[in-house]
């Protein structure tokens, strides 16, 4: 069968790379892809948002399944168009993506279904909003009510840079559209945990978990990013936080969202802040997540391809996923400049020695191939990720594939799953759940 992967980060090469091991995938082709991606399978100069576009393409080339990384698309209703014209395709539908396209309608999810999550207020009045903040204790979160490319969260100290947020949002619609509401969060304070699930609407499956690293810095230091790395599974993960996740999170929301008249398929991402064994959801994301995806799916036993069907098909109670025990660490490779203005078109070395190298895997992000050299086009470039017995040994096998790799101005943080060696893991993952 064909496959067709909308995007074109390091997600959808380590998709691409899942799975094209399937015995019954035949060609894979990705828009629009990158230098990665192109080794195994073709590149079709798609954006992902051109869902007219993407619905022809899947039509004229008889792709049998549609696979959509980025939230965007889903959030414009991809997943519409493509069931519309009797497309197979995996993901949510417009409606049930609202749960990322949207944090003012997930928090009202979370508060109808009793999901425990930050306590916050909405408002589209900037002055409604500033009198509100002179009342809050510090620190407080603003979050820009829409898909704001990961930048639309506000960390404020002081009512005075609150305000300040809620202005630059609302009144100089520095997020656009995605700003007109914003939500006034309480700050959460803790560890944070995020889980992989596949959902069919009534059963889900765990597919991992993992732990991100969003400061572009050491020590937790400097702007947040889209993700400068991650770890799985999730150190200090255990019986009672599965116990919470299961009966108070995903139980709790997929009645909440029955009760909405919604049925959401695909992969749902909860982020997590845990304190004192007590979980709290940040927000859900309605795909997969990045670099989670690089970290989970090298952990990933068997064959991904009839798990993403039987998800599409409400067929997923009582399917068994299987996880490598191994940890797996992955570090980003970032141009510099990043997260803001970067420049683009520097070659890269060191790939084919990484490519040599036993348990590493190297995903492509912002990439390129030209006149024979893979160059960087983007923020982040490459996850290198890899498995070891433990995760010290894991962490130590990516670092080294790392120091292999060079391109001008490259960046990335050196602490990436440090702070878990001495949790010694803490736990593993659950299998599966429904």
């Amino acid at each position: 069968m064909r496959l067709l992967i909308v995007g074109g980060g390091g997600r959808e090469h380590a998709l691409a790379w899942k799975l094209q091991q399937s015995p019954r995938v035949e060609e894979i082709f990705c828009a629009p892809g990158n230098a990665g991606t192109a080794e195994l399978g073709e590149n079709i100069p798609i954006p992902p948002n051109d869902i007219a576009g993407l619905c022809r393409f899947a039509k004229e080339n008889r792709i049998a399944l549609t696979v959509v990384g980025p939230d965007d698309p889903l959030a414009a209703g991809l997943v519409d168009e493509f069931n519309a014209e009797n497309l197979r395709v995996f993901g949510p539908t417009k409606s049930a993506a609202r749960l990322e396209a949207s944090k003012v309608f997930a928090k009202q999810i979370m508060r109808s279904a009793g999901v425990p999550t930050a306590m916050a207020g909405v408002f589209d009045d900037s002055r409604k909003a500033c009198r509100f903040v002179e009342k809050l204790h510090y620190p407080v979160v603003i979050k820009a009510d829409g898909l704001a490319a990961g930048k639309g969260v506000v960390v404020a100290q002081d009512p005075k840079s609150a305000c300040q947020a809620v202005c630059d949002m609302i009144d100089h619609r520095r997020f656009g559209a995605a700003g007109e509401r914003v939500l006034v969060e309480e700050f959460l304070e803790g560890w944070e945990c995020s889980l992989h699930a596949l959902v069919d609407g009534d059963s889900y499956q765990l597919l991992g978990t993992a732990c991100d690293h969003k400061r572009l810095r050491d020590g937790n230091e400097g702007p947040n990013t889209g993700g400068m790395g991650a770890y799985s599974p999730a150190a200090g993960w255990d019986s009672n936080l599965e116990k919470q996740y299961e009966e108070k999170i995903m139980r709790s929301l997929l009645r909440g969202l029955r009760d909405e008249k919604l049925r959401f398929s695909g992969l749902l991402f909860p982020g997590l802040m845990i304190k004192d064994g007590v979980a709290r959801v940040l927000e859900f994301n309605c795909r997969f997540g990045d670099p989670e995806t690089q970290v989970i799916l090298p952990r990933l036993q068997g064959d991904l391809l009839p798990v993403l069907e039987k998800t599409i098909d409400g067929q997923l109670e009582g399917v068994k996923i299987e996880l490598d025990a191994r940890p797996a660490v992955t570090v980003v490779m970032a141009s510099a400049g990043y997260p803001g203005k970067v420049e683009t078109g520097k070659k890269i070395s060191g790939l084919a020695e990484c490519a040599r190298m036993e348990n590493v895997h190297v995903f492509h992000a912002g990439t390129q191939r030209s006149n024979g050299n893979v160059l960087t086009n983007g923020g982040r470039v490459l996850a290198v990720t890899a498995l070891g017995d433990t995760l010290g040994a894991a962490r130590e096998l990516a670092y080294s594939a790392v120091a292999k790799i060079d391109f001008e101005g490259c960046q990335y943080r050196r602490d990436i799953a440090l702070t878990a060696l001495p949790l010694n893991l803490g736990g593993t993952d659950v299998a599966s759940r429904s």
